[in-house]
């Protein structure tokens, strides 16, 4: 076997690289994240050639730029324009109170597949999605170097998950618990599994997928209900004596927590969840459902009855070689805080609420 990097290791390395601030390379282009760009390394990517910065076409309708290549926008950067300028096209915390960044152009003509790539990218590092991209003749030595087709495939590819170790865990809902972490096999988040009880593997087991929330399940937010969900679901399946709850690292809908605490805060200016995840550059929900069906899979449950107010998490399920025979609703923790982000949920994400 070789030595070298296979590409999902290559593009677990590049995840890095961008969010530390070194630059990639996507089919002869140097791609860096502007969110963690230096002015030193910006001064350095102007020596290659005029820079252009791609957007998606989320946060290029906010900033009113026209994304001709459809899903994205190559926004032509002033000569002028200093790092400053750059992130305050990316970020959009200052919107309102700086709403004119341009008029900005955008190309219409040239390939825009590495340009998607590094956006893709970008957002599985959990950064904002704006990248600066240069074409370069001879990229410097020791830079990671991607091709652009087969990142966007490995990248939308299901994740490989290997259980890495398991070990009894008494817990309030249930002493007989036992917690199994799984490794994805990309260098991305570990995910675990709290299997209460002996629940067996021929017959439908109680379940639930819940994506971690920082705020909510550890600090007791009340902007969400999210913690209020986990515990549910946990003494559910502990008076049944069975379940499984599979807990997600897809923080914020799967862009980050320091991307959801820039969503909060727009949420502070008067935008809705769904709003808010647009104007940074986000879709409604970046989560992968794919992993509760692939841990399940690893563990051997082949049907559930699920704990869910989400019909994308049962038709993910049932399209991923799990049988729902039923959803169970899991309808918690409204309070004064949430009231408008749970009719979010139900007006515009389709949840059953």
């Amino acid at each position: 076997m070789s030595l070298l990097p296979t590409l999902t290791e290559t593009i677990s390395r590049a995840r890095t690289d961008l969010r530390v601030g070194l630059p990639v390379v996507i089919d002869g282009q140097l791609a860096a994240a502007v969110e963690t760009l230096s002015p030193g390394r910006l001064a350095a990517l102007r020596a290659f050639g005029r820079p252009v910065l791609a957007l998606t076409a989320r946060r290029a309708e906010t900033l009113k730029a026209r994304a001709y290549d459809g899903d994205l926008a190559r926004v032509e950067v002033p000569g002028e324009a200093d790092l400053s300028w750059l992130r305050a096209v990316a970020d959009p915390a200052d919107d309102l109170r700086v709403p004119m960044k341009g008029p900005l152009f955008t190309r219409r003509e040239g390939e825009a597949a590495p340009h998607r790539a590094a956006l893709a990218l970008a957002k599985s590092a959990e950064l904002l999605p704006a990248v600066l991209m240069v074409p370069v003749a001879e990229p410097p030595p020791g830079l990671t170097v991607l091709p652009a087709g087969p990142v966007l495939a490995q990248l939308a590819a299901e994740t490989a998950l290997a259980p890495v170790a398991a070990a009894r865990l008494p817990i309030a809902a249930a002493e007989h618990t036992r917690l199994h972490i799984l490794r994805a096999e990309d260098g991305g988040s570990e995910h675990y599994a709290v299997e209460i009880g002996d629940p067996p593997r021929d017959a439908p087991v109680l379940a639930r997928l819940h994506s971690a929330c920082f705020t909510g399940d550890v600090l007791g937010s009340l902007k969400c209900d999210c913690g209020p969900q986990l515990h549910a679901a946990l003494s559910a399946m502990g008076a049944e004596g069975a379940g499984v709850l599979l807990y997600l690292n897809q923080e914020g809908r799967g862009i980050g927590l320091a991307n959801k605490m820039r969503a909060y805060d727009l949420q502070a200016q008067g935008f809705d969840t769904v709003q808010a995840n647009h104007r940074l550059g986000f879709e409604d929900d970046e989560r992968d459902f794919r992993l509760g069906a692939a841990m399940l899979r690893q563990l051997g449950f082949s049907a559930v009855r699920l704990m869910t107010n989400n019909p994308r998490k049962v038709a993910m399920m049932e399209g991923h070689g799990i049988r729902v025979v039923d959803r169970v609703p899991l309808q918690v923790g409204r309070n004064r805080w949430n009231d408008a982000y749970l009719s979010v949920k139900r007006d515009k994400s389709g949840h059953l609420l």
